[in-house]
């Protein structure tokens, strides 16, 4: 048997052959193992049976933190809310607003012969001046006239006051008729309607007058704004009808008094102007947005008297345990609108009054004094003052009693600033009071 010899060379790759299989296995095992450091961020997954993985898995879910919600805007989370369960509003809670007729347009603001100023004249409204529109009256609720300067006397915040002017010429009037138009009026209102027209038939030259109606506070309406065309204020009281809704008598007012005191503004000539709401109405506010005390509080920025036509006697009169009966409320509300602003309240016991009313409160409008004083200590801008204003007895003893408003705020900011109308060749600092309804 031929023996064949290997060289040296031969035995050396022959024992490196089995080594380079052993590296090659072993780098093999390896990769699996270097793809796990990669993927868990180099740290390697240790193998585990099934069971072990559950608990594993079971462990980790515990200890994973609940993902929060990251939360949405206040408006948006709102907005989809409101969109999947709608509220509905209450009735009476949705702010009321004047409504206007598309007809009814206010006249152009009238120039009277009064108003008038020469392009060489100087007329200075003090503004610290204060206009009182005061009704004096006997025992009996009858006007008195022919009170002199020195037997009024004002007092604010109950300190007296130095009487600058008393006038009593006649002026225009501003003035509202507010007419409850809801379903307790079922049976007057055609009567209501002519006492309206009486009203308006006794309008001088300068007077203006608006009509508005009113049931609930979803419906109060202009029906002809400011004018001095009779006619046009008697097509508007003969569109009047009732229909039901929950009588809302504070917010009609509010409006109402709102809108005679925005008219005309800022212009100090037309501070002399009375501005006044007649209200027709049984008195029983059953669902107003504004609240009584805001009724209040807001008539004291305004000088408006009110006077009060009320149908309080179909309303019930039995109270109850605790509260009023619904005319106790009634008369109590009223009476407190005109006693507040220097009005006045009359309660018909037939239809057959109203005609007599009517011409009643036409003359207690034009029949007042205007007392203007200027205040010893001026107000803060917003303070309220309160103001009354008495009356010497006359030579017979009669008894006099003067009505006012109980007090006014005072103004702040721009309007409250010195007003001038002047010729620019006239030029003085020297602030000069001028009476209301006289040129200087």
């Amino acid at each position: 048997m031929r023996q064949r010899k290997f060289s040296a060379r031969f035995w050396s790759a022959a024992r490196v052959a089995p080594l380079m299989l052993v590296v090659f296995a072993l780098a093999s095992s390896l990769a699996p193992v270097s793809r796990a450091r990669q993927q868990s961020g180099g740290r390697p997954r240790r193998a585990t049976t099934a069971a072990a993985q559950k608990t594993a898995a079971a462990q980790a879910a515990a200890q994973t933190p609940t993902p929060t919600p990251t939360p949405r805007p206040a408006s948006q989370a709102q907005t989809q809310s409101q969109q999947q369960t709608p509220t509905p509003t209450p009735a009476g809670q949705q702010k009321p607003k004047l409504q206007t007729q598309p007809v009814a347009e206010p006249d152009a603001p009238a120039q009277s012969g009064d108003q008038e100023v020469d392009e060489d004249e100087l007329v200075t409204i003090d503004t610290n001046l204060v206009n009182l529109h005061v009704r004096v009256i006997d025992r009996n609720n009858r006007p008195v006239e022919g009170v002199g300067k020195n037997e009024f006397h004002v007092f604010e915040n109950g300190v007296e006051q130095p009487i600058q002017f008393v006038t009593t010429e006649e002026v225009p009037i501003t003035y509202g008729l507010v007419v409850d138009n809801s379903g307790s009026l079922r049976s007057q209102i055609g009567q209501v309607i002519e006492a309206g027209k009486t009203i308006v038939s006794s309008n001088k030259p300068g007077d203006e007058t608006f009509v508005v109606r009113f049931i609930d506070s979803s419906e109060i309406k202009i029906m002809q704004d400011f004018t001095a065309d009779q006619q046009s204020l008697t097509d508007a009281l003969e569109d009047m009808f009732v229909e039901g809704g929950q009588t809302a008598v504070v917010d009609a007012v509010y409006l109402a008094a709102e809108h005679a005191s925005e008219h005309r503004k800022g212009d100090p000539l037309e501070d002399k102007r009375r501005r006044a709401l007649i209200l027709v109405t049984d008195g029983e506010d059953r669902n107003s947005f504004y609240k009584t005390e805001q009724l209040f509080e807001a008539l004291k920025e305004e000088d408006v008297q009110i006077f009060v036509i009320g149908f309080v006697k179909e309303l019930e009169k039995d109270r109850g345990f605790i509260s009023k009966s619904k005319r106790d409320k009634a008369v109590s509300l009223l009476d407190r609108m005109a006693k507040e602003t220097g009005g006045r309240t009359f309660y018909p016991n037939s239809l057959s009054e109203l005609p007599g009313i009517a011409e009643q409160i036409t003359k207690d409008l034009r029949t007042q004094y205007v007392i203007s004083y200027i205040p010893k200590v001026k107000a803060a801008a917003g303070e309220f003052r309160p103001v009354r204003v008495a009356v010497a007895d006359a030579s017979g003893k009669e008894k006099r009693i003067a009505v006012t408003r109980s007090g006014y705020r005072a103004k702040g900011g721009p309007a409250q600033q010195q007003q001038q109308r002047q010729a620019p060749a006239a030029q003085s600092n020297k602030s000069q009071a001028v009476p209301p309804g006289r040129r200087q």
